[in-house]
């Protein structure tokens, strides 16, 4: 039969109608659904793109997240550097130095006539300023984004530090002005994190990717000490304040350049690695969160936490600060030789929360333990540990002995980060940044009065003091032990269930074959 071109082209436009009335009609059920009209060719383009699977797992380029935990890791890696630049500054500040008169003579000068009361002062000032914008932080990340006041809070702090020495020169209270606000730009770091890992670390990731960021205090701690004193040998005290102050500032412009704040605000970002994230922790949307804070306030496992930081880091500030006292005193090491030995404690957890959080991680996504049990396991098993370890270094007081000791104390609580440390993020995600806030409140204290009490309690030097210090310090652990093991969850608690978030991640996670229950239910 012979069909004429009227009636074909009537068919074909018929058929062309038809087409575009259910592509229309396709188009409005997704958006009234909530779904982008685009998703099925982001789907073709994302499948075209090479799995992120496909890559070896050192091949973190090939991964934002990780760019961001590595860039995360030298972010915590200056704020210890620009934190504890000034305790090794100060020591070739307040040195007597020879100087020679017109005449000849050979006097000795100080470039700052402190005493120990005034060099107490300005040492702690620090703390003063940094234990007041903790929850501040917190409310800033959640309202601009965790991302852009981590940076500023560091490039802050950095700026300050390269106009200290003509602060300091001008005037000891102009100097300590400088010091407390330096510790309120950093106070903002350790909140913001919690807020950038909610929106870029998936479940599964949580440890591993937070442990690598937090780790880099640590390597700040052991690198800027030995660092800092060589540049005042070779160069003078200032250039300690410059370089750092300068590495900082460098760091924030590869931070701001390179990073974005959420994984959907990246234009870097491959497809494939994208639906990896948004599928694992739902689809993003920027709106205000509201904060429950009665219910933060009365829960137990938010509570649990807060024990649990204040516990690790009571242990963690005392030894800090009093560590190279005690091998000197007790121990009788060398000076030369005291900043090495001190040193090595914090090696050893600048290491052991790299592998604390690779090993929670793996726990977590073969099933073999709820995150609850993960958590709980990690801290708990890290506080009686170095519960332990503190008391036999009190009663060891040998140099062998105690050095090793004292290193599986500071060095086994790499384990207690992927504990508490994490564990803002599984109760409440949305939350984590306020949370972290309030834990890192209360754990600052015992930065400000840990010092100060073991200063009442050593006052001859003996041993018997000392061991009184360390008596603390494990009751301390033991405390946080019983606390965190009795009160902490692994679960998104009920007043923190403001969004399907746990849900499309479960429900992801099951359509990819790898159902997981440590974090659908505990």
């Amino acid at each position: 039969m012979k069909v004429s071109k009227t009636t074909g082209a009537r068919f074909h436009f018929t058929a062309l109608h038809h087409r575009i009335i259910t592509l229309l009609f396709v188009v409005v059920n997704r958006m009234e659904k909530g779904e982008d009209f685009l998703s099925a060719t982001d789907n073709k383009v994302a499948m075209s793109e090479p799995s992120e699977k496909s890559f070896p797992a050192w091949m973190i380029w090939k991964r934002r997240r990780y760019i961001l935990a590595v860039l995360a890791f030298f972010g915590f890696f200056n704020i210890y550097a620009l934190r504890a630049n000034l305790s090794i500054a100060i020591v070739d500040m307040t040195a007597q130095k020879e100087s020679v008169l017109e005449n000849g003579t050979i006097i000795h000068v100080r470039d700052f006539d402190w005493d120990s009361k005034k060099q107490g002062f300005v040492l702690s000032s620090f703390f003063y300023g940094y234990i007041l914008t903790q929850m501040i932080g917190g409310w800033l990340a959640s309202k601009f984004g965790g991302k852009h006041i981590f940076g500023l809070g560091i490039a802050s702090t950095a700026a300050l530090t390269v106009i200290t020495p003509f602060v300091a020169k001008q005037s000891f209270y102009f100097l300590l002005a400088v010091r407390i606000a330096e510790g309120i730009c950093e106070g903002v770091t350790y909140p913001c994190i919690h807020d950038v890992w909610s929106k870029w670390a998936p479940p599964l990731e949580r440890s591993r990717m937070a442990t690598i960021g937090f780790s880099g205090s640590f390597f700040g701690t052991v690198v800027s000490m030995p660092v800092c004193a060589l540049l005042a040998d070779v160069w003078g005290w200032e250039s300690i304040f410059y370089v750092t102050g300068s590495v900082g500032l460098l760091w924030f412009l590869c931070w701001w350049l390179l990073i974005a704040d959420s994984p959907a605000n990246d234009k870097y970002i491959s497809q494939s690695e994208l639906r990896y994230i948004q599928g694992s922790l739902g689809q993003q949307v920027n709106r205000k969160v509201k904060h429950p804070w009665k219910s933060i306030a009365t829960s137990l496992p938010v509570w649990a936490i807060v024990v649990g930081h204040f516990s690790e880091n009571w242990g963690f500030y005392t030894l800090l600060t009093q560590l190279p006292t005690f091998m000197k005193d007790i121990l009788h090491f060398e000076l030369g030789s005291t900043g090495v030995m001190a040193a090595i404690p914090y090696l050893a957890i600048s290491i052991t929360v790299q592998l604390a959080g690779q090993l929670a991680d793996w726990l977590r996504e073969r099933n073999v333990f709820t995150t609850t049990q993960v958590r709980k396991i990690f801290n708990c098993g890290a506080y009686i540990s170095q519960t332990a370890f503190m008391l036999a270094a009190a009663y060891l007081l040998s140099p062998v002995g105690t050095t090793i000791c004292l290193t599986f104390a500071v060095g086994l609580g790499g384990f207690a980060w992927a504990g508490f440390g994490v564990n803002h993020l599984d109760i409440a995600p949305q939350h984590a940044s306020i949370l972290m806030g309030i834990s890192n409140t209360f754990a600052t204290i015992p930065g400000i009065i840990s010092p100060v009490i073991t200063g009442y309690i050593v006052t001859t030097p003996s041993e018997y003091e000392w061991q009184i210090v360390f008596f603390i310090s494990s009751g301390v652990y033991l405390f946080g032990c019983i606390f965190y093991g009795v009160f902490a969850k692994g679960e998104v608690q009920s007043w923190a269930k403001e969004s399907e978030t746990l849900k499309s991640e479960y429900e992801f996670k099951k359509r990819e074959g790898m159902e997981n229950a440590a974090y659908s239910s505990d």
